[in-house]
């Protein structure tokens, strides 16, 4: 019998160009939603014939009242090794096997420094300028050397941002939680002596942290409060580590020079949202990990999950704890 998979979420259509689905061949009928579903009900009748689902990253969630109406699901692959929005004792509980892939941390490494030096040197405004023949030379950039950068997390992000930061003759400053200065050091930082200290000191504050209960609204009015009315915040993690009114009320206000934002806590953001339209925003549409390598990697495991788990063995299997 020919099992039935929905590959939702493929705004690009790039999920069946960017690996060979010739193994599936016979056993597996794939269709491609690039719609992003937003309301239930269709979303549960578009998938009420499968019995597998690929998702991309959390643009989707599976909650357990989600897979509670999908009696037929059996195998759930997301891409990454890592999806906050999948249930997974709910997953287990329903007999739903769920696996992930491998994924890599350069392009959202990359796109952080895009942020950071878009922002520094106000390319959208002089874009903007130039192609619709306004001012030549309107604004004066910020030089990286000699500036800080303050990195909130120091791990597999955070510690290359470190060293590229580095190399930009920047002083880098990190902190996080559990953070040893020994740890820091090794990674050619220097380890604020709290969260506050970095957010006063820092020119450029990137975030570079799991989202969690203890990092859900890390960063609040008090926070940016503390930054330089000088200095960008840029986030290219997690939408809800800052407060999202309080990063409104500090744009609008004028009370940081900017922010580069590459998540939001509604995906894709609405028309009428305001950060569309400030002027000192430099939003992206969540493509930190949107390259042609990781696409390949992706949808190539996926193939490799399905394949596994249609020979009893599955592979990158995600558990609960």
């Amino acid at each position: 019998m020919t099992l039935r998979c929905a590959v939702l979420d493929d705004y690009q259509g790039a999920a069946l160009t960017h690996a060979d689905w010739t193994p599936l061949t016979g056993k597996v009928d794939i269709r491609v939603l690039r719609e992003h579903l937003t309301d239930r009900e269709k979303l549960v009748d578009a998938l009420a014939d499968c019995d597998i689902v690929v998702i991309m990253r959390e643009r989707t969630p599976f909650d357990a009242d989600l897979l509670r109406r999908l009696p037929r699901l059996r195998l759930l692959v997301t891409t990454g090794m890592r999806n906050a929005s999948i249930d997974l004792a709910a997953a287990a509980a329903a007999g739903v096997t769920v696996c992930g892939t491998a994924s890599s941390s350069t392009p959202p490494l990359e796109l952080t420094w895009a942020l950071i030096l878009g922002l520094a040197r106000q390319l959208t405004v002089e874009n903007r300028a130039l192609r619709e023949n306004g001012p030549w030379q309107s604004t004066v950039g910020q030089d990286l050397h000699g500036r800080t950068l303050g990195l909130l997390g120091l791990g597999k992000i955070g510690s290359r941002m470190a060293r590229v930061g580095a190399a930009f003759g920047m002083e880098v400053l990190a902190w996080s939680q559990h953070l040893t200065a020994e740890r820091a050091a090794a990674e050619g930082a220097q380890l604020a002596d709290s969260k506050e200290d970095l957010l006063r000191r820092s020119d450029f504050v990137s975030i570079h942290l799991v989202l969690s209960e203890r990092t859900r609204g890390l960063l609040g009015e008090a926070e940016l409060r503390a930054m330089k009315p000088s200095a960008y915040l840029v986030n290219t993690s997690r939408a809800g580590i800052v407060d999202r009114a309080a990063l409104l009320h500090a744009l609008r206000e004028g009370r940081i020079a900017g922010a580069g934002l590459d998540v939001f806590e509604t995906e894709p953001l609405p028309a009428d949202d305001p950060l569309r339209s400030l002027p000192n925003v430099l939003a992206t549409p969540h493509l930190g990990y949107v390259t042609e390598s990781n696409y390949r990697t992706y949808y190539g495991e996926v193939v490799e999950d399905i394949s596994a788990f249609l020979a009893g063995e599955p592979v990158r299997v995600l558990r609960a704890g």
